[in-house]
């Protein structure tokens, strides 16, 4: 176990090392804080070797020991976070020794004018600090960045004689005047780099949660489809909104049971395949008719389909609202044979009074409807006539102002014994189909 572990472990540190110590479970903003830090890193090791070379070029003698062993601490801190991964730790000490090492080269070199302004790079600190660690943390490194600053510049003005120095300077004039420059030039561009990149990974990072966000919001309008295509509105509001049983009591409700006649037999030859695409084909169309109509469509069973009014206050003639679809359910099936194909028809039963209607379940829950007036329609329904629409005796009154009927019937039903029903053509003043008038 111990061997692999061993051989492991190298791959690993360089894997940290060349993504900058970024972990998988990292979130954007310490992504970026990471890579930030490891950035400023290696231009200030960059920069070092660079300062040391334009030295020796331009002339000047100095020993390397001060620049190396910083060069050591700011790697050595690095590769300790990289086998650590301790990011606090790093980001704390990392941005102290950017504030310390260059007040400790100035100290050590002279003045700020000798060591040409080399305390400007202990502004990457309290860059670094708004930029990884948050704005309201880096006032404290702002302000020891100030203090050192005013505390060098102090010691210069009151303990320095300049005419003393300029005798003795090992540094030319123009070799300062370069590494003033070279200096401002250098801290100025790491900080708009930093800044830079920063503003760039967060408006990516910002996107990214638009992006994200984007598609949360299609993901819910996709659910609230979905819960809508199951349940009314209001019900799914209601069971958004709230843990309680949902159930409602109705005093008036019309409710239409349409049943496909010889579906058994017709479907016996067919595919599965083919007896869905038949069925989705009609039922679809029947949906489109209850949207149209403004009902409620409340399940399918089998080759049944089951529609309500009255249920919302969003139609008052809740109980014609069903009789017309119930008419253009009939007539889509005579006349459309895209939809129709093997010719079916329907029986049709409507009836209105009190239900109870409410949802079932926990999981995979669905919207139902009890009491009498339903099994009044659903009985009615399986008695009928093929191609007609039979409504009991309440929906008749409701419905005699406007529509055609014919003489009424009385059949019998289980449970309910003899009853009367009528059988509905179609709306007064319009051409009744051949097919209606039959009975």
């Amino acid at each position: 176990m111990t061997a692999p572990q061993s051989v492991n472990a190298p791959s690993g540190f360089w894997r940290r090392l060349h993504n900058a110590g970024i972990e998988p479970d990292d979130n954007e903003e310490l992504r970026l804080n990471k890579s930030l830090l490891m950035l400023a890193t290696g231009l200030a090791s960059v920069g070092i070797i660079l300062w040391v070379t334009i030295y020796s070029i331009l002339g000047p003698q100095f020993s390397i020991s001060m620049p190396f062993a910083f060069q050591l601490l700011l790697a050595g801190n690095m590769l300790f976070y990289i086998r650590s991964r301790n990011f606090d730790f790093f980001r704390t000490s990392q941005l102290g020794l950017f504030l310390f090492l260059p007040f400790i080269a100035q100290w050590s070199g002279g003045t700020i004018i000798s060591t040409s302004g080399v305390l400007l790079w202990a502004l990457l600190a309290p860059i670094g600090a708004i930029l990884c660690i948050g704005a309201r943390q880096s006032v404290g490194w702002f302000i020891a960045w100030v203090v050192l600053t005013a505390l060098s510049g102090a010691v210069d003005l009151y303990l320095v004689d300049y005419s003393l120095i300029a005798q003795k300077a090992s540094v030319p004039i123009r070799t300062t005047l370069v590494f003033f420059t070279l200096n401002f030039i250098s801290v100025s561009t790491i900080i708009y780099i930093l800044l830079r990149l920063s503003i760039e990974g967060k408006r990516k990072a910002q996107k990214s949660l638009e992006e994200a966000h984007l598609q949360i919001i299609a993901e819910q309008e996709r659910s609230e489809k979905l819960l809508l295509n199951i349940l009314p509105a209001p019900i799914a509001d209601r069971l958004k909104n709230s843990d309680k049983t949902i159930a409602d009591g109705f005093a008036d409700v019309t409710v239409m049971f349409a049943d496909i006649v010889n579906f058994t037999q017709v479907a016996a030859n067919m595919s599965p395949s083919q007896v869905f695409a038949m069925l989705n084909r009609i039922f679809s169309a029947f949906d489109e008719l209850a949207e149209q109509h403004g009902l409620e469509k409340i399940k399918t069973i089998g080759d049944a389909y089951m529609v309500a009014g009255g249920l919302n206050e969003d139609i008052e003639d809740y109980a014609g609202a069903v009789a017309d679809m119930a008419i253009s359910m009939r007539d889509l099936l005579r006349r459309d044979f895209s939809i129709n194909a093997s010719h079916l028809e329907v029986r049709i039963g409507i009836g209105t009074g009190p239900i109870v209607a409410g949802v079932l379940g926990k999981k995979k829950f669905i919207y139902d409807l009890w009491g009498d007036t339903v099994n009044i329609a659903s009985r009615i329904t399986a008695e009928g006539v093929p191609g007609m629409i039979q409504c009991d005796t309440t929906t008749y009154h409701r419905l005699a102002p406007n529509y055609d009927f014919h003489e009424p019937q009385t059949i019998y039903l289980k449970g309910k014994g003899n009853m009367t029903v009528y059988r509905l053509v179609g709306r007064k003043n319009a051409d009744a189909s051949p097919e209606g008038d039959a009975g």
